[in-house]
C-alpha cells in the first residue's frame, strides 16, 4: 500500500470513528467472504463493517481521539461502525457470532469510553428503542386513564349525593 493510500485510509477510518455512535471491534479469522457479506446484510443500514490493518486503525483511532482500544488491535481485525441504534447492531453481531463461532467480539467503544465484551453483550440484550418507547407510552396511557378516573370520581360522587338528597327531600315532605 503506497503512503498516499495509507494516509487516505487512515483519514477515512478516522472519519468513521468520529461519525459513529458506537464501534464494535471483532476478529474475523476463519470467516469466508460470503460470511462477511451475510454479516454486513444482518447489520443493515444501522452499521458498516470494515476489515482494516491494525496499524492503520490504531493511527485512525488516535487521530479521532479514541483511546483505550489499542490492545484490541491484534490479529485479523474488523470494526463495525454503528451510525444507527447501537442495540440493533450489537444484537446482529451477537447473533451472528453465536451462529458463526469464527467471529469473536473483542470489545468496543461508545459514549467516550471503551466497552468490554460483557458490556457489548448487555447492550445486545436490551430491547430496541422502539420497543422501550412503546412500553413507556403504554404505561403512561394506563396511568393517565387512572388519573382521569380519580379526577372524575369526586364529581360523580357529588352528583350521586345530590340525586340522593333530591329523592330524600320529597319523601320527607310527603311524611
Amino acid at each position: 500500500m503506497a503512503r498516499a493510500d495509507k494516509a487516505a485510509a487512515v483519514a477515512e477510518i478516522a472519519e468513521r470513528f468520529k461519525e459513529a455512535t458506537a464501534t464494535v471491534v471483532t476478529e474475523y479469522r476463519g470467516l469466508t467472504t460470503a460470511d462477511l457479506a451475510e454479516l454486513r446484510r444482518a447489520l443493515g443500514e444501522s452499521a458498516s463493517y470494515r476489515v482494516a490493518k491494525n496499524t492503520l486503525v490504531q493511527r485512525a483511532a488516535e487521530e479521532a481521539g479514541i483511546e483505550g482500544l489499542d490492545e484490541l488491535f491484534s490479529g485479523p481485525t474488523a470494526i463495525a461502525f454503528v451510525t444507527g441504534e447501537p442495540v440493533d447492531a450489537a444484537k446482529a453481531i451477537k447473533k451472528f457470532a453465536k451462529d458463526n463461532k469464527a467471529l469473536v467480539i473483542k470489545g468496543g467503544y461508545m459514549d467516550g469510553r471503551p466497552l468490554s465484551v460483557a458490556e457489548i453483550e448487555k447492550i445486545a440484550d436490551l430491547e430496541s428503542r422502539e420497543v422501550l418507547l412503546a412500553k413507556l407510552a403504554g404505561a403512561m396511557k394506563g396511568n393517565l386513564a387512572k388519573a382521569a378516573g380519580l379526577f372524575n370520581a369526586p364529581a360523580s360522587q357529588v352528583a350521586r349525593l345530590a340525586a340522593a338528597l333530591q329523592e330524600k327531600k320529597p319523601a320527607e315532605d310527603a311524611a
